[in-house]
């Protein structure tokens, strides 16, 4: 298991290191510069400005300095927030982003486990079909749109929750609904599609035959085994909630990754817009490796021999 680990960490290191490289180069082929939006800086104190950050050097030394920074954990400077510290910028969006995430994503997957698990055990009734629409619509519209119709329904007609900011329980409501409708519909559609595989396999119809309860027979045989390619999906699902609340944070105003990372793509802040980049790669790269343990964890079947891949 150590070994096996400590070889995914190297693949993560590496992972990371292109993807570092691949932002680097790409924010360099975008038009325009982070001083673009400065319209009444001359030429000249651009050029000091340019000298002042290293922008006035050689792609490669910029690209060498850059990466020597990232080993020492400093993410720059932004160019248009007075010269903060990256690092601090989104450790103060980190938790309201991750707030966001973490509850829209146990809020929909609690109610997909169990509008899957109602549609598995009443396979083909109204139930089932019902719990399909669902998880069509929940998949097919965006989060956006959930959040404009709850704005204006909830919020502007009936008045029953704030529109905008965050903070209080009110103001939580609505962009945590919204953001949780995506993933209720994925774990509703993976969970209803294991459920039905397992209950149908030759050793499930055994241990009915048996006389193994209904109840034994769904929660404690059936579902643990479904429960695993739901648990894959979770994890890029989960990061992908913390990337989604882009949308949702401009919605209804949250003050989290989402609103510097916007402001960093309009004034082509580079140190902003890579340096979320590289946040949100490390997350999706350490629940992937997380995900891989729990294989072990959850299904006997399942070890993760050292070394083994």
């Amino acid at each position: 298991m150590g070994k096996y680990i400590f070889k995914r960490i190297g693949y993560m290191l590496v992972t990371l290191f292109i993807i570092a490289t691949f932002s680097f180069i790409l924010m360099k082929m975008l038009p325009g510069s982070p001083l673009t939006a400065e319209e009444k800086v001359t030429e000249a104190q651009r050029a000091i400005i340019e000298a002042k950050y290293g922008l006035d050097q050689p792609i490669f030394v910029q690209y060498l300095k850059y990466l020597g920074n990232l080993v020492q954990g400093d993410l720059g400077v932004s160019f248009q927030l007075k010269n903060q510290p990256v690092t601090d910028i989104l450790m103060a969006g980190i938790p309201v982003s991750a707030q966001l995430g973490f509850w829209a994503l146990m809020l929909g997957t609690f109610f997909g486990m169990l509008l899957g698990l109602l549609a598995s055990i009443k396979h083909n009734t109204v139930f089932d079909y019902a719990a399909n629409v669902i998880s069509v619509l929940g998949i097919s519209i965006p989060s956006f749109i959930f959040a404009g119709l709850l704005q204006y329904y909830v919020g502007v007609k009936l008045g029953w929750l704030p529109i905008a900011f965050w903070g209080t329980p009110q103001q939580m409501i609505m962009p945590i609904i919204s953001l949780s409708i995506f993933p209720m519909a994925i774990s509703s559609r993976f969970l209803r599609t294991e459920m039905i595989e397992v209950l149908g396999s030759d050793y499930m119809v055994t241990a009915k035959a048996k006389g193994v309860s209904q109840f034994s027979l769904i929660f404690k045989h059936a579902l643990r085994n479904a429960l695993i390619p739901l648990i894959t999906v979770m994890g890029p699902m989960a990061v992908s909630l913390m990337t989604g609340t882009l949308v949702i944070e401009q919605i209804f105003s949250v003050p989290g990754l989402g609103e510097q990372f916007v402001r960093g793509v309009m004034t082509n802040d580079f140190s902003i817009i890579m340096g979320t980049t590289l946040l949100f790669a490390f997350l999706f790269i350490v629940i992937i490796l997380v995900i891989d343990i729990l294989y072990g964890i959850i299904d006997p079947r399942i070890r993760l021999a050292g070394g083994d891949d």
